[in-house]
């Protein structure tokens, strides 16, 4: 990764040069967030302490802020007037700084937030040649419940122009390729009775989920390369002698269509009624955060790109493994990117114990500076050239 002090692409070298310089004046005050948020690891929706820091950080530099924003306690909503006046364009740097349970920051989110925070530092520091708003938006929840989905039925993207969100990985790529993704909890129910004297008494759950399982297990073989369905058991049971009479497991169904996901989602309530029925038990299913297929903006993905390139980090293409991510939601929404930059060797697994320690690593600290230049820097192209946000409109509207 080579020196913030390099020069910037064109158009507006000058002024991202200043962003570089402002971001890199703020290093210490960046990476101590980062480095604080990955220490105090919080799950979806319960990110109070992160979203404090983060709002508070955005307070310091002059942003007004709503903290909370929205419906969600830990959504935090910044805007800044540029010093040019106008209403337009409205140009949105996000955050995430969930984590995921037991593991911690194993999928980089300290390293987005304090990236965000970082390019509304930049972007601070050349408000006076902006036109139009800077608007930061803490998103809470990505990792389940796509928080970003809430926030979008609150109005929080209303009128936002573009939305830049950096994501940490393996690989340096600008265009994502998220699976559409959905939770579901899977409850089944039974009848209690001695495991030993009368188990003909029982109506054994755990043997209506082991049914399940090894159903999704078999069906995996007829799944697309770009399906899956996985899942975990959160309630087996209560004593090896009791019959179990309730059971519970959280699974995803994701997909690379929209199409295939609902066809997915279908499929998956008939093998959850199959083994209710093979085991005399009741079940219920409860989706939630419906994460979208990815619709990437090619305007955008040039100029971040551009400005890839003039710090030498090359476009490596598509992720091979591509997860899912609420992100999506919001480029049905708007003209959205959502560009990767390596914080770890290629070939280290996300959502690992690998990926949270390399979130913390020096090479993570860089990449998080980075990150905040060339989101600002893509920021700039759009605030000071208003072909480019029509243009980034035009492709959206088209479909692209």
């Amino acid at each position: 990764m080579l020196p913030l002090s390099a020069v910037p692409a064109q158009p507006f070298a000058d002024v991202k040069a200043r962003l570089a310089r402002a971001v890199a004046d703020a290093r210490d005050e960046i990476v101590d967030l980062s480095h604080r948020i990955h220490a105090e690891p919080e799950p979806a929706f319960e990110e109070h302490k992160a979203s404090t820091w983060v709002a508070e950080a955005l307070r310091r530099h002059g942003f007004v802020v709503e903290h909370p924003a929205g419906s969600l306690p830990t959504a935090v909503r910044g805007t800044l007037a540029g010093g040019r006046g106008g209403a337009r364009p409205r140009i949105a740097v996000l955050a995430e700084y969930d984590a995921l349970p037991g593991l911690g920051h194993g999928c980089g989110h300290n390293t987005m937030a304090a990236s965000g925070i970082g390019a509304a530092i930049g972007l601070a520091a050349v408000a006076d040649v902006l036109p139009g708003e800077i608007v930061f938006l803490g998103t809470p929840a990505e990792e389940r419940g796509s928080g970003k989905q809430a926030m979008i039925d609150d109005g929080l993207f209303d009128e936002v122009d573009a939305a830049l969100l950096y994501h940490p990985c393996d690989r340096d790529h600008v265009e994502a390729r998220a699976l559409a993704s959905e939770d579901v909890e899977v409850v089944f129910t039974g009848l209690q009775a001695h495991a030993s004297s009368d188990p003909w008494k029982g109506r054994n759950a755990l043997d209506a989920l082991i049914l399940l399982f090894s159903a999704v297990g078999l069906w995996r073989q007829q799944l697309r390369p770009a399906e899956r369905v996985h899942g975990i058991i959160r309630e087996g049971g209560t004593a090896a002698n009791i019959i179990p009479d309730r059971t519970s497991a959280w699974f995803m169904i994701r997909s690379d269509d929209e199409i295939g996901y609902a066809r997915l989602r279908q499929r998956f309530e008939e093998l959850c009624r199959g083994a209710a029925l093979a085991s005399e038990t009741d079940v219920t299913l409860a989706f939630s955060g419906l994460a979208r297929t990815m619709r990437n903006n090619p305007v955008l993905a040039s100029r971040f790109r551009a400005n890839m390139a003039a710090y030498g980090i090359a476009d490596q293409g598509d992720d091979p493994n591509p997860g899912s991510t609420d992100m999506a939601n919001v480029s049905w929404v708007c003209p959205t990117i959502h560009p990767d930059l390596a914080i770890a060797p290629e070939g280290t697994p996300g959502h690992s114990i690998l990926f949270r320690d390399a979130a913390i690593s020096p090479r993570a600290d860089e990449v998080t500076l980075m990150a905040a230049n060339l989101v600002g820097q893509t920021a700039i192209d759009l605030f000071l050239d208003p072909t480019l946000v029509d243009a980034a409109w035009a492709a959206f509207r088209a479909g692209a």
